[in-house]
């Protein structure tokens, strides 16, 4: 929600942005972006593979030629050993190319946003450029 939100601040952009999906809950990256519920189960919601599954299915939901996604644990509470508060997975999809990226940042849930949505952006751009 929040790259979406820094993507059209820029006047024009809808004449390249389609749309976002803000899939907070498992049901939703199920029922709208198409994540299978086998996948949520065996790695998690915050995970490379649900990362992945979220671009791909946003990629068909919204007709686009480039999608990408977030799935991450702001805080502050959700954490674990395993996947600490400020872990977040990205992914980025067109038709012939998927990539993921996992991140770790430090800082208060608002700050952890910021920080996942600009990560997102600059991952963006570095697959497109």
């Amino acid at each position: 929600g929040l790259a979406s939100d820094r993507v059209t601040d820029v006047p024009g952009s809808s004449g390249y942005f389609h749309g976002g999906i803000t899939a907070y809950s498992n049901d939703v990256k199920v029922s709208v972006l198409g994540v299978s519920p086998r996948t949520v189960r065996e790695y998690g919601a915050v995970s490379r593979q649900v990362a992945l599954e979220m671009a791909k299915g946003a990629l068909t939901a919204l007709g686009a030629d480039i999608a990408a996604s977030v799935t991450g644990i702001a805080g502050p509470s959700g954490g674990s050993g395993r996947k600490p508060v400020g872990l977040a997975y990205m992914a980025f999809a067109t038709k012939r190319k998927r990539r993921t990226r996992k991140v770790l940042f430090k800082g208060g849930r608002r700050a952890l946003k910021e920080k996942f949505a600009q990560a997102l952006l600059e991952f963006v751009l570095e697959n497109i450029l």
